[in-house]
Protein backbone atom coordinates (compact mmCIF):
# COMPACT_ATOMS: atom_id res chain seq x y z
CA UNK A 1 0.00 0.00 0.00
CA UNK A 2 2.48 2.59 -1.14
CA UNK A 3 -0.05 4.18 -3.45
CA UNK A 4 -2.49 6.72 -2.10
CA UNK A 5 -5.15 5.29 -4.43
CA UNK A 6 -5.26 2.07 -2.40
CA UNK A 7 -6.47 3.66 0.84
CA UNK A 8 -10.18 3.86 1.64
CA UNK A 9 -12.11 7.08 1.11
CA UNK A 10 -12.47 7.51 4.87
CA UNK A 11 -8.71 7.05 5.40
CA UNK A 12 -7.95 9.46 2.59
CA UNK A 13 -10.20 12.03 4.30
CA UNK A 14 -8.30 11.60 7.57
CA UNK A 15 -4.99 12.05 5.73
CA UNK A 16 -6.36 15.22 4.11
CA UNK A 17 -7.30 16.60 7.54
CA UNK A 18 -3.74 15.90 8.72
CA UNK A 19 -2.20 17.45 5.58
CA UNK A 20 -4.31 20.63 5.83
CA UNK A 21 -3.41 21.03 9.50
CA UNK A 22 0.30 20.51 8.76
CA UNK A 23 0.28 23.22 6.09
CA UNK A 24 -1.53 25.57 8.47
CA UNK A 25 0.98 24.98 11.29
CA UNK A 26 3.99 25.04 8.99
CA UNK A 27 3.91 28.83 8.88
CA UNK A 28 4.89 29.03 12.54
CA UNK A 29 6.41 25.63 13.36
CA UNK A 30 8.97 24.28 10.89
CA UNK A 31 7.44 20.84 10.26
CA UNK A 32 8.62 20.42 6.66
CA UNK A 33 10.77 22.64 4.43
CA UNK A 34 8.62 25.39 2.93
CA UNK A 35 9.85 24.48 -0.56
CA UNK A 36 8.40 20.98 0.05
CA UNK A 37 4.85 22.22 0.71
CA UNK A 38 3.64 21.64 -2.90
CA UNK A 39 5.19 18.15 -2.72
CA UNK A 40 3.74 17.27 0.69
CA UNK A 41 1.77 14.24 -0.52
CA UNK A 42 4.42 12.59 -2.67
CA UNK A 43 7.54 13.55 -0.72
CA UNK A 44 6.26 12.93 2.80
CA UNK A 45 2.89 11.16 3.00
CA UNK A 46 3.31 8.63 0.16
CA UNK A 47 6.94 8.15 1.25
CA UNK A 48 5.67 7.11 4.69
CA UNK A 49 2.96 4.88 3.20
CA UNK A 50 5.64 2.68 1.64
CA UNK A 51 6.15 1.12 5.08
CA UNK A 52 2.59 -0.21 5.41
CA UNK A 53 3.14 -3.36 3.34
CA UNK A 54 6.35 -4.13 5.30
CA UNK A 55 4.69 -4.19 8.74
CA UNK A 56 4.40 -7.68 10.23
CA UNK A 57 0.83 -9.04 10.38
CA UNK A 58 -0.53 -8.96 13.92
CA UNK A 59 1.51 -5.89 14.98
CA UNK A 60 -0.39 -4.30 17.87
CA UNK A 61 1.81 -1.28 18.62
CA UNK A 62 4.61 0.80 17.18
CA UNK A 63 7.14 3.39 18.31
CA UNK A 64 8.23 6.18 15.95
CA UNK A 65 11.53 7.87 16.85
CA UNK A 66 11.85 11.57 16.01
CA UNK A 67 8.42 11.96 14.43
CA UNK A 68 8.83 15.63 13.49
CA UNK A 69 5.88 16.61 11.31
CA UNK A 70 4.31 13.15 11.63
CA UNK A 71 6.48 11.02 9.35
CA UNK A 72 6.19 8.15 9.24
CA UNK A 73 4.52 7.35 12.60
CA UNK A 74 1.42 9.55 12.50
CA UNK A 75 0.71 8.69 8.85
CA UNK A 76 1.06 4.97 9.63
CA UNK A 77 -1.29 5.19 12.61
CA UNK A 78 -3.93 6.95 10.48
CA UNK A 79 -3.72 4.37 7.70
CA UNK A 80 -3.32 1.16 9.74
CA UNK A 81 -5.05 2.15 13.02
CA UNK A 82 -2.09 0.57 14.84
CA UNK A 83 -1.49 2.53 18.06
CA UNK A 84 1.81 4.43 17.87
CA UNK A 85 3.96 6.05 20.53
CA UNK A 86 5.43 9.14 18.85
CA UNK A 87 8.73 10.37 20.29
CA UNK A 88 9.48 14.01 19.41
CA UNK A 89 11.74 16.16 21.60
CA UNK A 90 10.65 19.52 20.09
CA UNK A 91 7.71 20.67 22.22
CA UNK A 92 6.12 22.74 19.44
CA UNK A 93 6.23 19.79 17.03
CA UNK A 94 4.84 17.56 19.81
CA UNK A 95 1.94 20.02 20.26
CA UNK A 96 1.23 19.79 16.52
CA UNK A 97 1.31 15.98 16.64
CA UNK A 98 -1.21 15.90 19.50
CA UNK A 99 -3.53 18.28 17.65
CA UNK A 100 -3.17 16.38 14.35
CA UNK A 101 -3.75 13.06 16.09
CA UNK A 102 -7.00 14.37 17.57
CA UNK A 103 -8.18 15.92 14.30
CA UNK A 104 -7.40 12.81 12.23
CA UNK A 105 -8.65 10.36 14.89
CA UNK A 106 -5.27 8.59 15.00
CA UNK A 107 -4.47 6.17 17.87
CA UNK A 108 -1.29 7.93 19.01
CA UNK A 109 0.39 9.02 22.22
CA UNK A 110 3.03 11.75 21.99
CA UNK A 111 6.15 11.83 24.17
CA UNK A 112 7.90 15.20 24.13
CA UNK A 113 11.28 13.78 25.17
CA UNK A 114 14.53 12.81 23.51
CA UNK A 115 14.50 9.21 22.30
CA UNK A 116 17.31 8.17 24.66
CA UNK A 117 15.19 9.39 27.60
CA UNK A 118 11.92 7.79 26.50
CA UNK A 119 10.55 5.32 29.06
CA UNK A 120 8.38 3.14 26.87
CA UNK A 121 7.19 -0.45 26.86
CA UNK A 122 9.08 -2.19 24.01
CA UNK A 123 7.07 -2.53 20.79
CA UNK A 124 7.00 -4.97 17.87
CA UNK A 125 7.66 -2.17 15.39
CA UNK A 126 10.13 0.74 15.49
CA UNK A 127 10.08 3.32 12.71
CA UNK A 128 12.23 6.35 11.92
CA UNK A 129 12.85 8.76 9.07
CA UNK A 130 15.64 11.34 8.77
CA UNK A 131 16.54 11.09 12.46
CA UNK A 132 20.15 9.92 12.76
CA UNK A 133 22.79 7.78 11.08
CA UNK A 134 22.15 4.04 11.44
CA UNK A 135 24.67 3.26 14.24
CA UNK A 136 23.07 5.92 16.47
CA UNK A 137 19.57 4.96 15.38
CA UNK A 138 20.13 1.32 16.37
CA UNK A 139 21.40 2.45 19.78
CA UNK A 140 18.11 4.35 20.26
CA UNK A 141 15.91 1.60 18.81
CA UNK A 142 17.36 -1.56 20.33
CA UNK A 143 16.05 -0.97 23.90
CA UNK A 144 12.58 -0.16 22.52
CA UNK A 145 12.22 -3.23 20.28
CA UNK A 146 10.44 -6.27 21.66
CA UNK A 147 11.76 -9.78 20.87
CA UNK A 148 10.84 -10.83 17.32
CA UNK A 149 10.06 -7.25 16.34
CA UNK A 150 11.31 -5.27 13.36
CA UNK A 151 12.66 -1.82 12.58
CA UNK A 152 11.63 0.04 9.43
CA UNK A 153 13.95 2.94 8.66
CA UNK A 154 13.63 5.23 5.64
CA UNK A 155 17.17 5.96 4.45
CA UNK A 156 18.80 8.09 1.77
CA UNK A 157 21.66 7.56 -0.65
CA UNK A 158 24.30 7.16 2.10
CA UNK A 159 22.69 3.93 3.30
CA UNK A 160 25.60 1.60 2.39
CA UNK A 161 28.16 3.62 4.36
CA UNK A 162 25.75 3.70 7.31
CA UNK A 163 25.31 -0.08 7.14
CA UNK A 164 29.09 -0.55 7.04
CA UNK A 165 29.53 1.68 10.09
CA UNK A 166 26.72 -0.10 11.97
CA UNK A 167 28.15 -3.56 11.25
CA UNK A 168 31.13 -2.88 13.53
CA UNK A 169 28.77 -2.54 16.52
CA UNK A 170 25.68 -4.57 15.64
CA UNK A 171 24.63 -7.96 14.34
CA UNK A 172 21.31 -7.83 12.49
CA UNK A 173 19.24 -9.19 9.64
CA UNK A 174 18.82 -6.49 6.98
CA UNK A 175 16.50 -6.37 4.01
CA UNK A 176 16.79 -3.43 1.61
CA UNK A 177 13.61 -2.30 -0.16
CA UNK A 178 14.16 0.36 -2.86
CA UNK A 179 12.22 3.57 -2.29
CA UNK A 180 9.52 4.31 -4.84
CA UNK A 181 9.44 8.02 -4.01
CA UNK A 182 13.12 9.07 -3.83
CA UNK A 183 15.83 8.04 -6.28
CA UNK A 184 18.71 6.23 -4.56
CA UNK A 185 16.85 5.97 -1.26
CA UNK A 186 15.65 2.78 0.40
CA UNK A 187 13.79 1.30 3.32
CA UNK A 188 15.75 -0.88 5.73
CA UNK A 189 13.74 -3.70 7.30
CA UNK A 190 15.91 -4.78 10.23
CA UNK A 191 15.37 -7.66 12.65
CA UNK A 192 17.35 -9.80 15.13
CA UNK A 193 19.37 -6.84 16.42
CA UNK A 194 22.14 -7.64 18.89
CA UNK A 195 25.32 -5.92 20.01
CA UNK A 196 28.29 -7.32 18.10
CA UNK A 197 30.48 -7.61 21.20
CA UNK A 198 30.76 -6.39 24.74
CA UNK A 199 33.55 -3.90 24.19
CA UNK A 200 33.05 -1.02 26.56
CA UNK A 201 33.64 2.29 24.83
CA UNK A 202 34.92 4.88 27.25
Amino acid sequence: MNNIATVSRETRARLEIFAALLLRWNGTVNLIAHRDEPELWQRHIVDSLQLVSLIQPGTTCGIDIGTGGGFPGLVLSIVTDIPFELVEADHRKAAFLREAGRAAAAPIHVHAVRAESAKLVPAQLITARAVARLPQLLTLAAPLLSPGGICLFLKGAAVESELTAAATEWHMQVERVPSQTAHGACILRISEIARAHDHTHS
